[in-house]
C-alpha cells in the first residue's frame, strides 16, 4: 500500500520521454518538447510539501512555488498576450513588489498548479491551430507589426526558458531533499 502524499502537487506521469528522435516535422517537435519540459517541471516539484514549496534555497529567494507560478505566467504571456494579441489583465503578475517572483497571499500550491495546468493547456490549443512561421498578432504585447516574432522564435524562446529553470529546478529540488533529476 502507499503512504499517503503529503504534497500539494499532482503526481505527474511515471515516463516522461523525449519526442522521438525520428520526429521530424518541427511544429510537432517543438510542441512535444515543450510539454516534456513542462512534465519535468511538475516532476521535480512531486512530493514536495507546502512548506518545501513555500521556502528558498537560493540567495536569490525565489521559492520553487514561485517558479511554478512564473511559467504560469510566462506561458500566458508569451502565447496568449504576445502570440495572439489577447488583452490580458497582470500580464507581469508574477511579478511582485520589490522582487522577482512572487504568488499572491492565500494562493494556495493548488491552485498555483490548476492554473499553470490551464495555461498549459490554453497554449497547446494556441499552438496547435497556428503555424511556425506565423507571426505574433498587435494588440496584446505589440503593438507595431514589425516587432512581430513568429511562433517558431516564441517556442524555441521558451524551451530556452524551460530548460534554464528546470536546470535551477534540479539543484533546489537536490538541495531540498537529496534528489537529483535526470
Amino acid at each position: 500500500m502507499t503512504p499517503p502524499r503529503n504534497s500539494p502537487i499532482p503526481t505527474p506521469p511515471a515516463v516522461r520521454e523525449e519526442p522521438s528522435s525520428q520526429l521530424d516535422d518541427p511544429h510537432r517537435l517543438l510542441a512535444e518538447y515543450l510539454d516534456f519540459y513542462r512534465e519535468t517541471i511538475l516532476a521535480k516539484l512531486d512530493g514536495l510539501t507546502e512548506s518545501q514549496l513555500r521556502a528558498s534555497r537560493v540567495p536569490s529567494g525565489w521559492t520553487p512555488l514561485e517558479l511554478l507560478w512564473h511559467l504560469a505566467h510566462v506561458e500566458r504571456r508569451w502565447l496568449r498576450w504576445g502570440f495572439e494579441g489577447e488583452d490580458v489583465s497582470a500580464p507581469w503578475g508574477d511579478h511582485g513588489t520589490g522582487k522577482g517572483w512572487s504568488v499572491p497571499q492565500g494562493v494556495t500550491a493548488e491552485e498555483v498548479v490548476a492554473r499553470y495546468r490551464n495555461q498549459c493547456e490554453r497554449s497547446r490549443e494556441i499552438i496547435a491551430k497556428a503555424s511556425l512561421a506565423d507571426r505574433a498578432q498587435t494588440g496584446g504585447a505589440y503593438s507595431d507589426t514589425s516587432e512581430t516574432p513568429t511562433l517558431a522564435w516564441i517556442l524555441f524562446h521558451l524551451l530556452q526558458e524551460y530548460a534554464r529553470h528546470a536546470g535551477q529546478l534540479d539543484i533546489v529540488r537536490e538541495l531540498i531533499d537529496g534528489r537529483a533529476g535526470k
